[in-house]
């Protein structure tokens, strides 16, 4: 291999790749917002401005595949080498944050335009993917684009309809995706080296740590469903309170027992109840019944399951003392995805490089990294990001994107060593 150039700061310039994203925002179903769904027109415009940034970075063959994801190849310098999948998604929530996945793709997109700067190959192919569907706002399935790369896609997504009655693979046809190669998608193991990710944190931890990066050491695995509390509706002026069935104050003592399970598990789990629904309800009415969300994730899926044996035993013990019923229906299972030991620690070692502290940190939030789970080796790299994420005040700086640039344009080079050793 040759020897490295200087690094020519304008590829990988955190303010370039700050533009670039807001160029991307600028695609918006929403006028004064940005919202971008799945396969809608703002999805187009933003697939074909992605299509002209891999062109431009020397990617010899752009296309979008049979799931809207749009990909870029860059060639390795051998024939028969492997292929190393790098990306994120441009789909968003509504009313979203310009970093949450975008970045991902742009600072994907960067690294290698600094490769073929510097016209270098290297000893396995790079190919960066724009995902269509990862936020799962416009359709009921989820995570569809990597699925197919993983060889997972479910065909029953296709018939998934949005609020206007349009099925996926409609959306797919107007979007010019061509469905039947879905096929064509899958990444066969053997060839493929595996998948890394860079994405904005979406919580405050490296905000707090002082820390611009983190590695990621594992997806969280996640339970989620609905608790439902049956009690007797009555008047609350006529019913005294040592009768009562209050469905609504042991759906709160409840919801507290759920808190303090995370609580007594603080640094590896976290329990959320999300929504609550009153029947009936009405200021002078006692409840008669409350439905209430559950949310349970852990980096260990042997840890959820317990937490969820757990709640439901403390929930069990509220309503016999207080007199209502409770069911459980937690049909959400996903298991914990762990990143890559060998990924993971190159990933570690270029970051420590580049003088920036080091902290891992396992993610909270679902990523496309984990559908690669036991399909592929997946590493992420985590970007500081300020208030959060999923809101318009979600917020990346132009210094911490250059040094996530730097870093995976080093992490190209470090697993290209590695490769050439091997």
């Amino acid at each position: 291999m040759p020897a490295a150039a200087p690094i020519d700061p304008a590829p990988l310039d955190g303010a370039t790749l700050t533009e670039r994203l807001k160029e991307l925002a600028a695609f918006s179903d929403v006028p004064g917002e940005l919202t971008r769904l799945t396969l809608s027109p703002a999805h187009k415009r933003a697939a074909a401005q992605v299509s002209f940034w891999m062109r431009q970075a020397g990617m010899s063959q752009v296309h979008m595949d049979a799931t809207g994801t749009i990909t870029g190849r860059y060639a390795a310098d051998r024939e028969n080498a492997k292929t190393l999948l790098v990306g994120s998604h441009i789909d968003t929530v509504r009313n979203a944050g310009i970093y949450d996945g975008n970045l991902g793709v742009v600072v994907a997109i960067a690294a290698v335009e600094e490769l073929s700067r510097q016209g270098r190959r290297l000893p396995f192919a790079i190919e960066v993917a724009a995902f269509a569907d990862e936020e799962g706002v416009r359709f009921l399935s989820t995570l569809t684009s990597s699925k197919a790369m993983a060889g997972l896609f479910d065909p029953s997504a296709l018939d998934d309809m949005d609020a206007q009655g349009i099925s996926r693979a409609e959306a797919l046809k107007s979007f010019g995706a061509p469905v039947e190669t879905l096929a064509e998608c899958r990444r066969d193991p053997a060839t493929t080296l595996g998948y890394v990710e860079v994405h904005i944190e979406q919580g405050p931890v490296l905000e707090a740590a002082g820390a611009p990066l983190g590695i990621v050491t594992g997806i969280a695995g996640a339970s989620r469903g609905h608790v439902r509390v049956r009690g007797q509706a009555g008047h609350s002026g006529t019913l005294p309170m040592p009768m009562r069935h209050d469905a609504l104050a042991a759906a709160a003592e409840m919801i507290l027992a759920v808190e303090a399970r995370g609580r007594a598990d603080a640094d590896t789990l976290v329990t959320t109840v999300g929504t609550l629904l009153v029947g009936g309800g009405a200021v002078n009415v006692v409840p008669g019944e409350v439905q209430f969300s559950l949310d349970i994730r852990s980096l260990s899926d042997a840890l959820r399951a317990r937490a969820i044996a757990d709640i439901e035993e403390a929930a069990r013990a509220i309503a016999a003392h207080r007199g209502v019923q409770v069911t459980f229906d937690m049909r959400h299972h996903v298991p914990a995805a762990l990143c890559h030991g060998p990924l993971k620690d190159r990933m570690a070692e270029v970051v420590e490089d580049l003088g920036v502290p080091l902290v891992r940190l396992p993610s909270g939030a679902g990523h496309d990294a984990m559908v690669f789970r036991d399909v592929l080796p997946m590493a992420m790299l985590f970007v500081r990001s300020e208030n959060g994420s999923h809101n318009p005040r979600e917020y990346a700086s132009p210094a911490d994107i250059g040094l996530a640039a730097r870093a995976l344009y080093a992490f190209f080079l470090k697993t290209a060593e590695a490769t050439t050793d091997a």
